[in-house]
């Protein structure tokens, strides 16, 4: 099958929009200021999304396409701390609009929406990469050192829009599946691909009525009519739901992977495929476990015939065998017998005519 198409929703990167500083020590000794803060990307079909970066590296680049990821297909991939950045998100801004509250709680003078953006930046940062940074604002750098005691181990949020399992098969003129639908949208709509309609193909639920829309917990089907040719057919659902906190969207370069802080009502959307090979041919009888050699074959056979021949031969027969003869020798006998005599017939006859022809 082709690769699965991404699940979840598709953002372009606006850029860096609430930020302030930090200090970022490196490992050779060298020091130098970076910004520190909230990123804006816009949902492809409609949204927006507020996320932080996820490593300390790189710069991310306006204007690049992200898609939506799980943890295991972005650089949190095997972190121990990634459900402590999930809680860090959960627990700062943009999460906690109540700047004065969050300020109280870390022991900060202020905070503003840019303090608390960097502040929360650099503990994602120490978190997720273990790199020596602090926030250049006194205010920042007592919520970062606030945060990252703080942080305790959350799970892995949902995908926004999923389908599971991602793939079915099975025999033609059946019903494959279930793929079972998980979303946080109200409701979504269900599109077969236009190549399964034209096999006559349906998407349907487990009592093989037609599909249009599903929500949450809705199983999906594929209902493939007997005599269609082997192949494949997929199924779209879409919908608009809010994307989790602390869902990672990645662009094909690690150091620029972003991690969902905050997210509007966005368009999401993931694709099942199914695939039906032709039935196997029906069994007939015992199957060799190999191919014979050349010539084999033929041989395999003489043989059989050999060992059924001599399983039915008669004592007597066996008798004729061992002593040269067979019962077919009497005949051969009798027949050489009337060869000779008719022989001598013919010498007679021809000696003969020349006598009667000088009379």
């Amino acid at each position: 099958m082709a690769p699965r198409a991404p699940e979840g929703a598709s953002a372009v990167l606006d850029g860096l929009k609430t930020y302030g500083q930090a200090v970022l020590h490196g490992g050779d000794g060298s020091v130098r200021n970076i910004p520190a803060g909230l990123y804006e990307m816009r949902v492809d079909g409609g949204g927006m999304l507020q996320t932080y970066g996820v490593g300390v590296a790189g710069n991310a680049q306006p204007q690049a396409r992200y898609t939506e990821s799980g943890w295991s297909g972005s650089p949190l991939a095997g972190n121990g701390q990634a459900g402590r950045i999930r809680w860090v998100l959960e627990h700062s801004y943009p999460q906690l609009n109540d700047l004065a509250g969050l300020a109280k709680a870390a022991g900060a003078v202020a905070l503003t929406a840019e303090s608390a953006a960097a502040g929360t930046q650099v503990a994602i940062w120490r978190l997720a990469d273990g790199v020596r940074v602090e926030a250049a604002d006194p205010s920042a750098e007592k919520l970062a050192d606030y945060l990252q005691r703080a942080a305790g181990q959350m799970p892995e949020p949902p995908a926004s829009l999923g389908l599971d399992p991602g793939d079915v098969s099975g025999p033609v003129g059946t019903r494959l599946g279930p793929v079972t639908v998980r979303t946080g949208a109200r409701s979504v709509s269900v599109v077969p691909d236009a190549a399964a309609v034209a096999m006559g193909v349906r998407v349907v639920d487990a009592q093989g009525q037609p599909l249009t829309t599903a929500v949450n917990g809705s199983r999906i089907y594929f209902e493939v009519p007997a005599g269609t040719p082997d192949g494949t057919a997929s199924v779209t659902v879409q919908g608009a739901t809010r994307v989790p906190v602390g869902r990672v969207f990645t662009s094909g370069v690690p150091a620029q992977a972003q991690i969902v802080a905050g997210s509007s009502e966005s368009v999401t959307a993931a694709t099942a495929r199914a695939a039906w090979p032709p039935p196997p041919p029906p069994e007939s009888g015992a199957t060799p476990a190999s191919d014979p050699a050349p010539g084999a074959g033929s041989a395999a056979v003489a043989l059989g015939a050999q060992s059924a021949s001599l399983a039915t031969t008669s004592p007597d027969e066996e008798r004729l065998a061992t002593s040269g003869s067979s019962a077919a020798t009497p005949v051969i006998a009798s027949l050489a017998v009337g060869l000779v005599v008719l022989g001598g017939l013919v010498v007679l006859l021809l000696r003969k005519r020349p006598l009667d022809e000088e009379e």
